[in-house]
């Protein structure tokens, strides 16, 4: 018989093989979680007359079989790793991108996961002992980078596989021991179509002064619009682009822009300090990795109002939201002043999701877009940003959009699922069927 902690794919096999139904299922489940020393479900499904013994076996020898092969195939995983031996994160992360996948997992006392369409999901079920996963991310890591995980308990940085790819990398230590997490970064910047983005939203690459803003929660994709917009001005301009990230990502060369790309760490001590710097550097365009405290939100202000185009990324779930973040920094005795220049100086707010498929083929992004027009400016400037709501409703001949409508007209397409729509809305009950 199976051991208990096999019972979860017993069930399933009987499921999948319509030997029980999902009720029968159940309330073995749950007869078999009353007992004090539980049974195997195989046992209980007999008793209860669900299974015959004949059907056990043979439900048996196929997750035997289905073991036999999952273990072989993480022990050909494992060789083609080679883990104990040097190179094996290369391989590692070389497998993940042959993967198709967006993160490759270390984490000490577990298994090697990979992230692919937001699922995360084991590469084998291995499992990383602290040495090991120390042993691995401690490979690649430069003398500084090494020093400052040591002192500082974790160190963001990009990693260049040659002839493979990049990924954006964070090390960290934790109660079980060292992990680290690679995102894997594409070699060419995107196109918006690529990112299945709308065409519409190359116009946002037009400002030649002002804040464009991109949010979202984490993973959401932000950092890829911001390089696509990017990549756009780059193409189509004539104009000194310089970028501010921790670390860098996507690589730009300068094509009929100058672009000059700066690292926080390597190249600079702070975001604050290499905007302060960028002033003095003459460019027309400043991206900001991400906008993370009060100075460097001050100081991108002060350049959006200086007559630069400032582009940047920020954690915020809506519009709304964000132009309150924005605000909220700062102290009161500032509050007048502050809406006056983010009400003179915002031009746009994307926030995003990226929104599971209803065929199960990756995510598809859904978008919230304030277009900051004179109405939106006088309600921020006024301290009424609640109100913006009714001009995202009301606005959509200028470009702006509710993420509950572009959630809505998703389902409509088919695209998504209502119910994966629902999981995602700011109001469930403006979802369409």
């Amino acid at each position: 018989m199976a051991p208990v902690s096999d019972d979860l794919l017993f069930g399933r096999l009987a499921l999948h093989y319509k030997l029980v139904t999902r009720e029968q299922l159940q309330d073995a489940a749950r007869l078999q979680a009353r007992e004090e020393s539980p049974q195997r479900l195989a046992d209980i499904l007999i008793e209860k007359g669900f299974l015959n013994p004949r059907q056990v076996e043979q439900i048996l020898a196929v997750q035997r079989d289905y073991v036999a092969k999952q273990e072989a195939q993480a022990a050909q995983r494992r060789a083609a790793f080679r883990l104990g031996e040097p190179g094996a994160l290369d391989r590692l992360l070389a497998h993940t991108l042959r993967a198709g996948a967006s993160d490759l997992h270390l984490h000490s006392g577990s298994s090697i996961k990979l992230r692919t369409h937001g699922r995360l999901d084991e590469l084998d079920s291995m499992i990383l002992d602290a040495q090991s996963a120390e042993r691995l991310i401690l490979e690649i890591l430069s003398p500084e980078q090494e020093t400052a995980l040591r002192e500082q308990g974790q160190v963001d940085f990009a990693y260049t596989l040659d002839g493979v790819g990049r990924f954006r990398s964070n090390a960290y230590r934790q109660q079980r021991g060292m992990d680290a997490v690679f995102r894997a970064i594409p070699p060419q910047p995107p196109t918006l179509e690529q990112l299945g983005l709308p065409a519409s939203l190359a116009r946002f690459a037009n400002f030649h002064q002002g804040m464009v803003l991109l949010t979202g929660p984490a993973g959401c994709g932000k950092s890829s619009t911001l390089a696509a917009l990017v990549n756009i001005i780059n193409q189509e301009r004539h104009d000194h682009i310089i970028t501010i990230e921790d670390p860098i990502e996507y690589i730009h060369p300068s094509k009929g822009c100058v672009v000059n790309q700066r690292q926080v760490g390597p190249h600079t001590g702070s975001f604050a300090r290499a905007l302060r710097a960028a002033l003095r550097e003459d460019p027309d365009i400043i991206a900001i990795g991400e906008l993370r405290d009060l100075e460097t939100i001050s100081l991108a202000l002060t350049a959006a109002e200086t007559g630069h185009l400032v582009l940047a990324t920020l954690h915020t779930n809506n519009a709304i939201r964000t132009v309150n973040r924005i605000l909220g920094v700062f102290p009161p005795n500032q509050q007048d002043q502050i809406r006056t220049m983010v009400s003179e100086s915002l031009r746009v707010v994307v926030s995003q999701r990226l929104v599971a498929r209803a065929d199960g083929q990756g995510r598809v992004p859904a978008l919230e877009i304030l277009v900051s027009n004179k109405a939106v400016a006088n309600l921020i400037r006024d301290n009424k940003t609640f109100q913006i709501r009714s001009v995202l409703q009301t606005g959509a001949s200028r470009g702006m959009c509710l993420l509950d409508a572009s959630l809505t007209e998703l389902v409509k397409s088919k695209v998504i699922t209502r119910e994966e729509a629902l999981l995602h809305s700011e109001d469930p009950q403006r979802i369409g069927t």
